[in-house]
């Protein structure tokens, strides 16, 4: 980084808090900087996360711009000889000390969240392969789990680039594209991502109806409605109605569903990687607190699930508390739904199972952990 870069990410660090994601900092002060060439924005960006990510190695007294110059270098040794790292010290450093008493840690898992995280795109239905060879075989690889999963290795901006305006690919986590996958909808059925947010399930869900059919998307924010709009509109995406919802027992509407989608509010450790500043904001009372909302959630659209319909379950972390602990209390409360074997794209050779926890180091992806049932009839 150079001194002016340096500089721009002190200022966003000095500027982030538990209220203030970096994420969001960052795009602010970006948009102020409008002048900054992209590979500036970019190695700012990768300044602030090496800086969150390594933070349990520097010295809380040293000033930012030298912690951040330190962060680098770690960053850079990690990615040269990760060996150098040993586990004992990973899972001291790398993550808060309550996460152990919550989930399920490895120093596999440390190590995945150490690495720096994989840029996934989508591709529109069926046309995986063709979008790697427009983005440059050299620069793209094609997953195994996902055919219209790409993962991209260049370095062109593609928030720039012709194919995202023309509506060729959405950037989406691997795992998040397979949540849509094990939902499966068919053309001419009826969905409600219940928890839509800005539409990236929503988009997929659609795709993979061929446009056909309808696709509720409700949020308790209108500007992520507002955002998921123009979504659409760039991927072509009509099948859709949008609602606010705010999650309470009224639902939206008294539509009956094929297949309904609670993509829930979380705590988000399985983006730990990817968002290394949540890492040090995210508390335990912040877990429990969203494990409750998340079986509300869960209890609130269950009515909406017509006999013989799927009710899926998707959230971006491993917390116990916030995935089998949720499950289960779900199945006590309402033991008129099925649980729904899946399939795991990674593991194919594995059983079926009603809940998959897809963790980084396994995927490459976001933790994410998904469980299905059916209504009975």
């Amino acid at each position: 980084m150079n001194t002016r870069e340096l500089k721009i990410a002190a200022t966003v660090l000095s500027k982030t808090g538990r209220d203030k994601p970096a994420d969001g900092v960052l795009r602010d002060e970006l948009r102020r900087q409008r002048e900054l060439p992209p590979q500036s924005s970019a190695a700012i960006a990768r300044g602030i996360f090496a800086y969150y990510r390594w933070l349990g190695w520097l010295d809380k007294a040293a000033p930012l711009d030298a912690s951040i110059r330190r962060a680098q270098e770690l960053q850079e040794l990690f990615n040269r000889t990760p060996s150098q790292f040993t586990d004992a010290d990973l899972l001291a450093r790398a993550i808060p000390s309550w996460t152990a008493e919550m989930m399920d840690v490895s120093p596999a898992w440390c190590r995945a969240l150490q690495s720096e995280p994989r840029l996934w795109l989508r591709a529109r239905l069926g046309q995986g392969v063709e979008l790697a060879r427009n983005l440059g075989e050299t620069h793209t690889k094609l997953s195994l789990a996902s055919p219209d999963a790409v993962e991209y290795r260049g370095p062109e901006n593609l928030f720039r680039s012709e194919l995202f305006h023309a509506g060729a690919f959405e950037m989406q986590d691997i795992n998040s594209q397979i949540v849509s996958l094990l939902c499966a909808p068919q053309p001419n059925e009826s969905w409600w991502d219940a928890c839509a947010g800005e539409g990236g399930k929503l988009l997929h869900l659609s795709d993979l109806m061929l446009n056909k059919g309808l696709v509720w998307a409700s949020d308790r924010a209108e500007w992520r409605l507002k955002r998921l709009k123009l979504r659409a509109g760039r991927a072509k995406v009509f099948n859709y109605r949008s609602v606010l919802w705010d999650g309470g027992a009224k639902l939206p509407t008294k539509t009956k569903f094929d297949g309904v989608l609670v993509d829930a509010p979380c705590s988000g450790v399985g983006t730990w990687q990817r968002n290394p500043h949540s890492r040090w904001t995210t508390t335990p009372e912040d877990v429990t607190e969203l494990a409750a909302v998340q079986l509300e959630l869960l209890r609130h659209v269950a009515p909406a699930v017509k006999p013989g319909g799927r009710l899926f379950y998707s959230v971006c972390t491993l917390t116990r508390a916030e995935t089998t602990g949720v499950t289960a209390a779900f199945a006590k409360l309402l033991p008129n739904f099925q649980p729904l074997p899946l399939l795991n794209p990674f593991e194919s050779s594995l059983p079926a199972a009603s809940e998959l926890a897809l963790r980084p180091e396994a995927t490459d992806g976001n933790g994410m952990f998904i469980a299905a049932w059916t209504r009975a009839s």
